[in-house]
């Protein structure tokens, strides 16, 4: 009983809450395995893999499909421990206990949502919808890991970044990775041979989905520019963006080489984790310039 009432340092929290991203950012990549394994019906049903078993792996895509279902209890432990541990911080806070619980609610409708994607013999809207999904719930988990670092509201100072830049370089930043569902469920690896696709020419999605992150690069290059002209906290904004430039230039090399060799399996892996990374370092540079607001307005403030 002394053990459930001890309560959690802050450092040991931060720890559960990049033990929860971590484990989402996992299953985005699994997810992916099973799509590009051909498994996203290898289990028929739902939640049972099919209406004689609950769980079968007797075949190849079954395990592979199983194997994703089950990591999803490792996540929901992981989120449940962030949940948990929000409520035994040594310093409770009711932002980090919002945030948990929104990691909560975004892992239930995950679920639910694969319930869809299966139920629908993978429809390529329920499956971009799974996948964007899974970024919304990085971004909380990456919020909530920044925040849970964040006990001392006076020392943080966030660099001056003109809203309309800032603006436009999310809003490129959200469509690279809209875009680039609408390739995937265009493309070949729907999950399955049979599974429903967009009939759009796969060409034209990717010059757009490429254009995209043309432009997040060319927005990156000045947000550069502009951090480099302002000193305060400049260089730890100006890491972060340059990962996102860097990212993204990997990022597209990798798009351009699949798509100019059939899009093989192992570099569409590859550019799904890459995906994941943009996104997070996209995430990272708002939290880092103030777009995502992490600082708590100290008690004095607040009074004065």
């Amino acid at each position: 009983m002394a053990s459930l009432k001890r309560q959690l340092s802050p450092v040991v929290y931060s720890r559960l809450c990049l033990g929860a991203l971590v484990s989402l950012f996992t299953i985005v990549l699994s997810g992916g395995l099973v799509r590009l394994t051909g498994s996203g019906l290898g289990c028929s049903d739902w939640p049972a893999c099919s209406k004689e078993k609950f769980i079968d792996v007797s075949t190849v895509h079954g395990a592979i499909e199983q194997i994703n279902r089950l990591f999803t209890g490792v996540v929901s432990v992981m989120v449940i421990a962030a949940v948990l541990g929000a409520y035994r911080r040594s310093a409770p806070r009711r932002d980090l206990k919002m945030l948990s619980l929104g990691l909560v609610a975004g892992v239930f409708a995950q679920v639910l949502l694969g319930g869809v994607v299966v139920l629908t013999g993978l429809n390529p809207f329920a499956n971009m919808g799974h996948f964007l999904l899974s970024m919304v719930l990085l971004l909380n988990a990456l919020v909530l890991y920044r925040k849970s670092l964040d006990d001392d509201v006076s020392s943080e100072a966030y660099v001056e970044v003109p809203r309309a830049l800032y603006a436009t370089f999310g809003l490129f930043g959200v469509l690279a990775i809209v875009t680039g569902t609408v390739v995937t469920a265009t493309g070949p690896h729907a999950g399955d041979e049979d599974a429903i696709r967009f009939g759009f020419a796969i060409s034209s999605v990717a010059r757009v989905h490429g254009v995209s992150v043309i432009i997040l690069i060319f927005l990156c290059v000045s947000l550069l520019y502009v951090v480099r002209s302002n000193k305060t906290q400049r260089k730890r904004l100006e890491q972060k963006v340059a990962v996102v430039l860097g990212l993204g230039l990997l990022q597209g090399l990798i798009g351009y080489v699949q798509y100019f060799n059939g899009i093989p399996v192992f570099l569409v892996a590859l550019h799904i984790a890459g995906a994941a990374s943009v996104w997070l370092a996209v995430v990272d540079v708002f939290i880092a310039g103030g777009g995502l607001q992490l600082r708590r307005k100290s008690r004095a403030s607040s009074l004065g």
